[in-house]
């Protein structure tokens, strides 16, 4: 990785050269953006950000939209703080190839803690400015990126009374507004969500998967769905705005987001069927809401899988496996019964650390995924110990996919309708991972995506 962060700053053009003087000979020092130094950077503190519930004073309704959001809890969030003091600062303690990640992560998740040099920051629990994560100050002083590519927090800076917004500077306002086309584009999103790690490779690439999508050429961008527009209301007189956007940022921890995003249809090849004959049921899967492959972001934690079973008059219920397509590295994307993410030893410090359960889903059942491989070729959550990607099969913005179910009717199947019912269930982290390191249930709660059923006789 050779892309530079750049800093704006609102102080003199003199004191502005020498700073960024300074900046560019240390980053330069490094290949990676997570390598750089940022203790030897530290040109910003955090009162040079107004904090969020400044913010809120005006705009109520927008601050409290934003308190329920995921960018208040980027840095508190449970498993976001299990990570990265558990496994991301420990693993980056031991290994120089990934030290810059003990900096790197707060880039994106506190970025002001990144910004003033404070690495690491306090646990969650001290209460810092820290625990402010990606607040209203922070994204309304960025004024752009640099570079060719967003990525990595390559974010320009310009932290001051002047803000970055929507509309031109409105009558008397608390504080000075400047109109920013940036602000409205996906390539804003971008900057955090593209992400190469310390082997140069994309573990994120949400806004390049949409770049590559039917939505960037229609030109519906990332705030189009997820900071859809309403009408806001401010203190100051009762200054009514029609066009404001929503900042509750709703993704991939809003099962209210998640559920329908792929829509499924479940078909036989035949009506009816006798006992110890073959059956087979195909389920289309098409993905019908997302502008960016499904799932997407924090695709090493992430698990979608698809369950069908079949169930006689008598109530007995049949597992159906998918049937193989037999393409490179589709093991990895069928539930089995095998260990995984060796690599966690590393901040475990534990040598013999064989692993734990890989996918914690019934055995045969289909994931869309990507997996993650670490230097010695193992499956890993540890996005930022990544040197090898695995086959893609995760569902694009509007594809369908097809999967087969082979079923041959038992013996001891009960005479009269079979009901066979596909479900496709989302995790946002591997549920035998989140018990292991004591991450709390509601990250490994099962969110059901979508269903249907059909059924044929059996004569």
């Amino acid at each position: 990785m050779s892309q530079k962060n750049s800093f704006a700053s609102t102080n003199s053009p003199t004191k502005n050269l020498s700073l960024l003087i300074s900046i560019c000979f240390v980053l330069l020092l490094s290949t990676s953006l997570y390598a750089a130094d940022v203790s030897t950077t530290k040109t910003y503190s955090y009162d040079d950000w107004e904090s969020p519930e400044e913010c809120g004073a005006c705009h109520i309704d927008i601050y409290q939209q934003w308190k329920q959001s995921m960018m208040s809890e980027s840095f508190t969030h449970h498993w976001d703080e299990i990570e990265y003091f558990k496994l991301a600062v420990p693993h980056a303690e031991k290994d120089e190839v990934v030290a810059g990640v003990k900096a790197g992560c707060n880039g994106c998740h506190s970025p002001m803690a990144f910004l003033t040099g404070d690495i690491p920051p306090s646990r969650p629990s001290e209460n810092t400015r820290a625990n402010e994560g990606v607040h209203c100050d922070f994204c309304h002083t960025i004024t752009g990126f640099d570079g060719d590519v967003p990525f990595n927090f390559n974010f320009v800076i310009a932290p001051g009374d002047t803000k970055q917004g929507p509309r031109e500077n409105p009558e008397d306002p608390p504080h000075g507004t400047m109109k920013s086309q940036f602000l409205g584009t996906a390539e804003f999103c971008g900057i955090c969500h593209n992400e190469k790690d310390p082997y140069g490779i994309w573990v994120k690439s949400t806004h390049l998967e949409w770049k590559e999508s039917v939505y960037a050429e229609q030109g519906v961008v990332c705030q189009d769905c997820h900071m859809t527009k309403a009408q806001s209301v401010t203190v100051d007189e009762g200054q009514i705005y029609d066009d404001a956007r929503q900042h509750l940022f709703h993704g991939a921890h809003d099962a209210g987001k998640i559920r329908g995003t792929v829509e499924l249809r479940i078909h036989p090849d035949a009506n009816s069927v006798t006992v110890g004959e073959p059956v087979k049921f195909t389920v289309a899967l098409f993905n019908q809401k997302a502008g960016h492959k499904f799932p997407t972001g924090s695709v090493e934690d992430r698990i979608l899988w698809l369950h069908v079973e079949a169930k006689d008059a008598s109530g007995n219920v049949y597992h159906l496996p998918v049937d193989k397509k037999g393409f490179d590295g589709e093991e990895y994307t069928i539930g089995a019964d095998v260990l995984a993410y060796q690599d966690m030893a590393i901040a475990l410090d534990d040598p013999n650390f064989k692993g734990v359960q890989r996918d914690g889903i019934p055995i045969g059942d289909r994931i869309f995924r990507m997996a993650y491989f670490d230097p010695q070729g193992r499956m890993t959550i540890q996005q930022w110990n990544t040197k090898s990607l695995g086959v893609d099969y995760r569902i694009g913005p509007r594809e369908t996919k097809l999967e087969t179910f082979s079923f041959v009717v038992p013996e001891n199947a009960a005479k009269g309708k079979l009901e066979i019912s596909a479900t496709l269930n989302y995790q946002l982290l591997v549920k035998p991972v989140a018990d292991f390191l004591g991450v709390p249930e509601e990250e490994s709660k099962i969110f059901e995506v979508n269903n249907h059923s059909t059924s044929i006789e059996i004569l």
